[in-house]
């Protein structure tokens, strides 16, 4: 199936799969990744076009996501697009990116290329492409790398990335995309990924898992095919790598020791895992499998945490702010506007003289209702993220999570009036469907003199007001399936806001090889009977525009990115007993996953249990349906001993 506004995936000359080898190698320098092919000539910004893909606000408060294209040509450039949009549409299907995408802001940047390709493509004797970044397979050229190891030259990069007003290396990440079908990314300072493989929206979330988050690959190999020995090494400073036992975890409070024992988002609970830092043994993970160690399948809690203070830190959750740079009068109001992550509501807490204010985190508070005594005063607002992603306390307290704005309030000091018009100045886009549970958001002018209130209604009825009047979180209202409509108004603005609430999931369906039988069962799921390998392929249908994630999972293990099949996205995913082996990696093995043949490649027959689903682009997950298969083993040789 063709997404809705994305291009049929290219097939792979020489597709690879699973997670990809970082440029930064157990923590060193990312010297791969930033490989000086050649010369670029001329100036690369002359003929580079900026494109805004995501505007969530100003570019100096957000964090910036810069796309750079290498290898498309003029004509190539709507090529280039549709890449762009499919590796978004896969990486806001994934937490903690779906929650705190309203903190980036993304920009394509667009400049062709002489040639089409790019450098040793797809292999070393390929030939060298005239290209502005200089991407290239194998390490930039380097007959000791592996194929799949992509670099970019960092200096035009760099300079491609200045065109961006207001995004700098403090608060940018930098992603170039190949014009490529062969399967191949990095990770260190700057991301890269090939552009038209497979699995190549996959390979955009791991590599930001590296560039952005400074995670560290889980696999337990460095070539294909050759497993990678015992771990040689001390402590890992990774966040989820250890030498330490579950008790040892416990009893020193340290790596993962909070989640332990939990069901991963991942798959299976988190626990001890081996194998990792491209060793099989002498070193664990928190779980069997994540997007660090196999494309397709999500973060794990571990290095959802991580990743979430990484995004949380290229911004300021407090974004304006009552002046405090001199003392203010108690005749007034008192403002903060925050941030509004889509995955939940930011706290504030207001303090006068360190005793908490019954505000209920309200953004506003009017001093003259305080009655406060003659003299000086001490007011703070503390602005804090209290996302379940994050248990480890340290994070919490950091400035990525928490933030406090402190004013002296002084009696004596009479506030000048000034004139302020009721107004909106900020809110979620309007022009786009918004999800059964995005949090919702609408700042308006700050008089000082009275407070604004935002008064929400769905499909005409009024809202309750929770005390924080500019968020509401609908995925605590319960909507029913269908469309809804959301306004917001203010006294005295001339316009109210409308949104259209999608309450409706895409709809998700597959197609299974032909059976050997068909079972069906009163109250069960329908059943498919196999004596060999078959096919799965998954389709979704929406109502509205927009591109939509499939994702399946076997024996409610992880769930997984459908991405088709590894060498060709047309073609279905095949389940067989033990596997099929691709570049030294097993895909379609019923059962528990293995991610290398030599991990347990005992083959799996009876009984299991097939689930699928869709994200659809306003973020709303469709209930799995269910499907089970069973897979006859093969019939014995010769009479059987008595």
């Amino acid at each position: 199936m063709t997404l809705p506004g994305i291009r049929p995936r290219r097939t792979s000359l020489l597709a690879t799969a699973g997670a990809l080898v970082a440029a930064c190698l157990l923590g060193g320098a990312p010297s791969a990744a930033v490989a000086d092919v050649k010369d670029t000539a001329g100036p690369v910004t002359e003929s580079a076009t900026v494109v805004p893909v995501q505007t969530t606000g100003p570019a100096d408060k957000r964090f910036n996501l810069v796309v750079l294209g290498d290898g498309y040509t003029s004509d190539e450039m709507p090529a280039f697009r549709a890449d762009v949009d499919e590796h978004l549409h896969v990486l806001w299907s994934m937490e903690p990116f779906a929650s705190y995408r309203s903190y980036i802001n993304v920009w394509a940047v667009e400049v062709p290329s002489r040639e089409s390709g790019v450098d040793c493509d797809p292999s070393l004797d390929s030939p060298h492409r005239d290209t502005p970044l200089n991407m290239g397979f194998w390490g930039g050229c380097d007959p000791g790398s592996v194929q799949r190891l992509l670099t970019v030259d960092h200096g035009p990069a760099g300079e491609l990335a200045d065109l961006v007003p207001g995004a700098t290396p403090a608060n940018r990440q930098i992603l170039a995309l190949a014009n490529s079908d062969t399967y191949g990314g990095a990770g260190g300072s700057y991301a890269t990924a090939s552009g038209g493989n497979a699995l190549s929206a996959l390979i955009t979330p791991h590599e930001l898992g590296h560039s952005l988050g400074k995670l560290q690959d889980e696999y337990d190999y460095y070539r294909r095919g050759v497993p990678g020995g015992g771990y040689q090494g001390g402590e890992p400073g990774s966040a989820h790598h250890t030498l330490l036992t579950e008790e040892q975890m416990r009893e020193r409070r340290a790596k993962w020791w909070r989640w332990l024992g939990e069901e991963s988002e991942a798959g299976g609970i988190i626990g001890r895992h081996e194998g990792g830092l491209y060793s099989t043994e002498g070193v664990w993970r928190p779980s069997r499998h994540s997007a660090m160690k196999t494309l397709g399948y999500a973060f794990d809690q571990v290095e959802r945490e991580v990743l979430t203070q990484r995004i949380s830190a290229k911004v300021d959750l407090v974004q304006d702010h009552t002046p405090n740079a001199a003392p203010i009068g108690d005749d007034r109001t008192v403002w903060v506007e925050t941030l509004h992550p889509l995955g939940g509501e930011l706290d504030v807490v207001w303090r006068l003289d360190r005793r908490p204010l019954r505000t209920q985190g309200a953004r506003t508070v009017d001093l003259r209702r305080l009655r406060l005594s003659p003299g000086s005063h001490t007011l703070t607002a503390t602005v804090s993220d209290p996302t379940p992603f994050v248990r480890d306390p340290a994070i919490r307290r950091s400035a990525a999570l928490t933030r406090t704005v402190v004013w002296t309030v002084d009696t004596s000091v009479d506030t000048r009036p000034e004139p302020v018009k009721s107004a909106f100045t900020g809110h979620t886009d309007t022009a786009t469907p918004v999800g059964a549970s995005t949090v919702v958001y609408a700042d308006t002018t700050h008089p000082v003199d009275r407070t604004l209130s935002v008064r929400w209604a769905l499909d005409g009825r009024p809202l309750a007001d929770r005390g924080n009047d500019r968020d509401l979180d609908l995925g605590t209202l319960r909507l029913r399936p269908g469309t809804h409509l959301l306004t917001a108004r203010v006294a005295g603005a001339a316009a109210q806001l409308s949104w259209t609430v999608d309450a409706s999931p895409a709809r998700a369906s597959y197609r299974v090889s032909e059976p050997l039988r068909t079972v069906h069962r009163p109250g069960r799921p329908v059943e498919y009977v196999y004596d060999g390998p078959f096919t799965m392929a998954l389709s979704a249908r929406d109502d509205r525009q927009g591109a939509v994630v499939r994702e399946f999972r076997v024996d409610g293990d992880g769930w997984q990115t459908y991405y088709g099949w590894p060498t060709d996205s047309n073609a279905p995913y095949r389940f067989t007993p033990s596997g099929t082996v691709i570049d030294g990696l097993v895909f379609g093995k019923l059962g528990r996953h293995r991610a290398v043949p030599w991990d347990d490649a005992a083959p799996d027959y009876g009984a299991h249990t097939i689930e699928y689903r869709t994200v659809d682009a306003a973020g709303n997950v469709s209930e799995p349906g269910t499907f089970l298969v069973t897979l006859l083993p093969p019939l014995p040789y010769g009479p059987k001993t008595p």
